[in-house]
């Protein structure tokens, strides 16, 4: 017999069969006379439709329940996700607004507020372009869809390197809910809640769910008189749901969620960084600093979704029409430390001069609209047809504060953007043979931006540069057709083979960052070849899966941004060609019906080939530049450097171990580790402005009873205390910001 007659083992606990980053989930099955612990199938809507994820031709990863709270115990924001999914990489120089992602190498480490990046975020089938809108917390989700690759065909607006997709848990006509409490280091609270069911019987439900964070400072800032001064936050974010269901045939669902975040923004460290040998200094102290700038962080968001869905018969018609609306402001001492070099009285270490900016988006306005009819689960032949509309209101200003003098403001400058997008998409699925499927995509898009910069008032007069300048006014545009070919081979019932040949599309990027240049750069067009093929395989009746993807891909013209150098200053540039492969494998096993495991790992080689293409380094670092010098002045050559933040390796592993206990209760202890290797902060190569590798691990043990219905528990985070550098800025000082420090508590969890 098992162990245990009932998945009482790993309730609520999903997996993707990709990812190792994704959980476990176990069922009772049925073998002959006796019962067994399986992998349970699961079901994503990569291809907005539900499918088993292993008949999904593209390499799909996902992360639902127990794994998902553990990863995000004390308080993390969405970075937790980085290297929990093999060839995922996520880093932000902003704090819990900014996150920026990388995905098989590909990303943008630009810290403007008007930022495009290749990886897109998708919220309950809606689009969150600016990545302000891709910070919103994780909180009551079903699950969390990584699409590795290109999605341009049926996802619109910039997804040359993947999606990351959320589905929040939809109401139900059964009463339902839980409540999660946490209190741990750092005086850190974390409550979160759902609640939801009928509210007429058969025709209306609902679902509330709120979560709130915050947490004391932390580090000391030595040069005020307060024994704490940075790191603290307090975070609010809701949502309701409401689902109308009048008749079989149609569903309304209406999502209305906002978000409210008041703290500090990350904080940079001056001269933290080994000069000549990169690393992280001796004697290094998280828990200090010297600066003489303030640190404030505040944003609000919010928005609303609605959903409907009308069954026609054969096809079903769907329509998408979203709006969300945002508001920050987040300032920092740039320069890390305190004081002037000029001034005969800097610290810690060398200060050239004093930086101090602060960057607010006064509003924002971004609305969506996306039709579709697709056919009902047809015999032979599937498809969906759509159109998709996007439209977006954006104001920026940036702010320079003269530090050394009370913090007087003495520089100014502001952008507007206004976006729009237009695209009609098909997408066909053909049974060749009943065991062959061929899956054809296509995608026509238009995209246009009108942009304007203008400084009122420069914070560098000494250079020579104009107080005031502009408005500067661009417009780009760009309409290209995507497409996908896939198909996928069924070997036997465990095993399927696909292969997938993908174009996809980054629209124009605007660069009009005016506060310390004096032009506005564009970024044209960059499109991707992409080639994939995999393996996913259910092994051992079912108690293992094995999913291996291999890809090879070249983009031409890509968008790159020189940021920082020797004078604060980002461009766009566009290089000749890049090009990347590597290889994604997720083993996930039921050692035994109370051990589960699973192991992941993905290599990354991306190589910039351009042999015009050169940028100028940041003066901080221009002892341990290792690129060349060309032909011209103070530019080094960056043909043949791997792209930013881009980790070569990427590995995770969790494990899970429960011993049942009487009355349906189990004692578990959860344990998961991330790795990344060593990636470059620019596009150019230093060995000071690097990291090493990163390994993180985590550990959760505790009680759950009663069926799961209630579990008391104990975390760690970041284990090992490891300190690593994850970013810089280069064009002051060898100025550095690092991973999270290790974080403890307990936590309660009830559901009903």
């Amino acid at each position: 017999m098992s162990m245990i007659s009932t998945p009482q083992l790993f309730k609520g606990l999903s997996v993707s069969a990709l990812a190792l980053a994704s959980a476990l989930t176990f069922t009772t099955a049925q073998a002959a006379e006796d019962s067994a612990m399986i992998l349970e199938e699961i079901v994503v809507t990569a291809q907005k439709r539900s499918q088993n994820l292993q008949d999904v031709p593209s390499s799909v990863a996902t992360l639902s329940g127990e794994k998902m709270d553990v990863l995000k115990a004390g308080g993390a924001d969405i970075k937790f996700l980085s290297a929990r999914v093999p060839s995922l990489y996520i880093e932000s120089s902003f704090g819990r607004t900014f996150p920026r992602f990388y995905m098989r190498g590909l990303g943008n480490s630009d810290f403007d507020l008007n930022a495009s990046q290749p990886v897109s975020l998708v919220y309950d089938d809606v689009v969150l372009e600016n990545p302000l809108l891709k910070g919103f917390p994780v909180f009551d989700l079903e699950r969390i869809e990584v699409l590795r690759g290109p999605q341009g065909t049926l996802f619109g607006r910039n997804t040359t390197a993947g999606i990351i997709k959320f589905e929040s848990k939809k109401p139900t006509q059964e009463t339902e809910g839980y409540v999660r409490a946490s209190y741990g280091r750092f005086n850190a609270v974390e409550l979160e809640a759902a609640a939801g069911g009928a509210l007429v019987e058969d025709k209306l439900s609902a679902r509330i769910s709120g979560l709130y964070q915050r947490q004391d400072d932390y580090v000391d800032n030595t040069a005020t008189d307060d024994e704490s001064d940075l790191e603290e936050y307090v975070e609010v974010a809701a949502r309701a749901q409401l689902l109308f269901t009048p008749t079989e045939n149609f569903d309304a669902l209406l999502n209305f969620h906002l978000r409210s975040l008041d703290g500090t923004a990350r904080v940079f460290r001056a001269n933290v960084i080994k000069k000549g040998t990169g690393g992280l200094i001796d004697g290094f102290d998280r828990d200090v600093v010297t600066q003489d700038g303030l640190n404030t962080q505040a944003l609000d968001e919010y928005g609303f979704i609605a959903k409907m869905n009308y069954n026609l018969g054969n096809v079903t018609l769907t329509s998408v029409t979203s709006y969300e609306h945002l508001s920050s402001d987040s300032r920092a001492d740039v320069d890390g430390g305190f004081g002037a070099a000029f001034l005969g009285n800097n610290e810690p270490g060398l200060i050239p001069f004093a930086a101090e900016t602060q960057d607010a988006i006064p509003k924002l306005n971004q609305w969506t609209q996306e039709m579709r009819i697709a056919s009902n689960d047809w015999d032979t032949v599937n498809f969906q047809v759509g159109m998709f509309y996007f439209n977006e209101d954006l104001y920026i200003e940036s702010t320079n504060f003269d530090s050394l003098f009370g913090g007087d403001v003495n520089g100014f400058a502001r952008q507007e953007q206004h976006a729009e997008a237009f695209a009609i998409f098909g997408n066909i699925d053909y049974d060749v043979t009943e065991d062959f499927v061929l899956t054809v995509g296509m995608r026509y898009s238009d995209d246009k931006k009108d942009f304007t910069a203008e400084r009122t008032q420069t914070p560098v007069p000494f250079t020579g540069a104009a107080d005031q300048l502009g408005p500067l006014s661009v417009s780009p545009s760009a309409d290209v057709f995507s497409w996908d070919v896939s198909g996928t081979y069924t070997v036997d019932e465990n095993i399927n083979v696909y292969g997938r040949v993908a174009k996809s599309f980054r629209a124009p990027s605007i660069q009009g960052r005016v506060l310390f240049g004096d032009v506005v750069t564009i970024g044209d067009t960059e499109t991707i070849h992409s080639f994939e093929m995999g393996v996913k395989s259910d092994l051992m009746e079912n108690r293992a899966r094995l999913n291996v993807s291999a890809f090879y891909y070249q983009i031409d013209d890509q968008q790159l941004t020189a940021v920082g150098g020797s004078t604060n200053f980002n461009q766009l540039i566009n290089a000749d060609k890049t090009v990347g492969y590597g290889f994604e494998a997720d083993l996930e096993v039921l050692v035994a019906d109370n051990l589960g495991m699973t192991f992941g790992v993905s290599y990354n080689d991306t190589e910039i080939q351009d042999p015009t293409l050169s940028i100028v380094p940041g003066a901080a670092s221009s002892e341990a530049v290792l690129d060349a010098f060309g032909n011209v002045i103070n530019k080094v050559s960056i043909d043949g450097n791997a792209l930013p933040n881009s980790p070569k390796w990427i590995a995770n592993f969790t494990a899970r171990y429960a011993i049942p206990v009487a009355n349906d209760g189990e004692f578990f202890i959860y344990t998961d580790w991330a790795y990344r290797s060593h990636v470059n902060f620019f596009l150019y190569n230093s060995e000071e402005f690097s990291s090493d590798n990163l390994l993180e691990g985590g550990l959760k043990a505790g009680y759950s009873g009663n069926n799961n219905q209630y579990e008391v528990s104990a975390y760690v985070r970041n284990i090992t205390g490891n300190e690593t550098l994850t970013g810089g800025i280069d064009f002051n000082n060898l100025t550095g910001f690092i991973n999270p420090p290790r974080r403890w508590g307990i936590e309660a969890k009830y559901n009903f």
